[in-house]
């Protein structure tokens, strides 16, 4: 899951990116509107998390506005503003959730899970592909009843790849998906990843490389 931290501190911008990529996201800074909103035309972001005072502007005109063009991605609000009035207001602009600072890093990891699974019904609690199982809900992997233990990059990528089991998942869709802005499209990091999770997962091998392309994951024994 990758997210947008809107936050113009130079400071706390970086400790809640490091925060959240912790908890297994893919997170991407911006400092202010005009960047936040040129990088939300760009990339595909499962969640916005934004400040409300910056440099140009409140953060809530740039959700209103984006809300009333068709915009649906969840929006926290992570704020100093702590009235009541400032989180209605949020509330009214469009933000989804609202988190006042000070704030405990594992509740706003857990806040951020929770609203990037809400728009997304096909994210179901458990995902199950022969005998391998990836339980959402608790994060965890199993094979043949096996517990693994996976990085949280690993689990994000095989939980793109079992989300679209069957088809083929290109490295680019990975990248996007799994990781932020700071990883070169060129380099070799998904092909990394894949032969990682590979060998977590033993054999057979679910994971099949579509050459030029990417990755497909699939159930051996329904193979042709």
């Amino acid at each position: 899951m990758r997210v947008l931290v809107l936050e113009d501190d130079p400071e706390l911008g970086p400790v809640i990116a490091d925060g959240l990529r912790q908890a297994g996201f893919a997170v991407d800074l911006a400092a202010d509107l005009a960047e936040a909103d040129l990088k939300l035309d760009v990339n595909g972001y499962d969640c916005l998390v934004a400040d409300r005072g910056l440099p140009d502007g409140d953060a809530l005109t740039l959700v209103a506005a984006r809300r009333r063009a068709g915009w649906t991605r969840p929006v926290l609000m992570l704020t100093a503003l702590d009235a009541v009035a400032d989180r209605v207001a949020g509330f009214e602009h469009g933000a989804d959730d609202y988190l006042v600072k000070p704030f405990a890093a594992a509740e706003l990891a857990a806040r951020v899970r929770n609203l990037c699974r809400r728009p997304e019904p096909a994210k179901l609690p458990q995902l199950r592909i022969g005998d391998l199982e990836l339980d959402l809900q608790r994060r965890r992997v199993t094979r043949g009843g096996v517990l693994f233990s996976l990085t949280a990059k690993e689990f994000a990528v095989l939980e793109v790849l079992m989300l679209q089991a069957g088809t083929v998942v290109t490295r680019s869709r990975l990248i996007e998906s799994c990781w932020d802005e700071r990883c070169e499209p060129m380099s070799n990091v998904v092909d990394v990843l894949i032969r990682q999770l590979r060998r977590r997962l033993g054999s057979p091998d679910l994971i099949e490389t579509v050459r030029g392309v990417g990755y497909r994951l699939a159930d051996p024994v329904q193979r042709p």
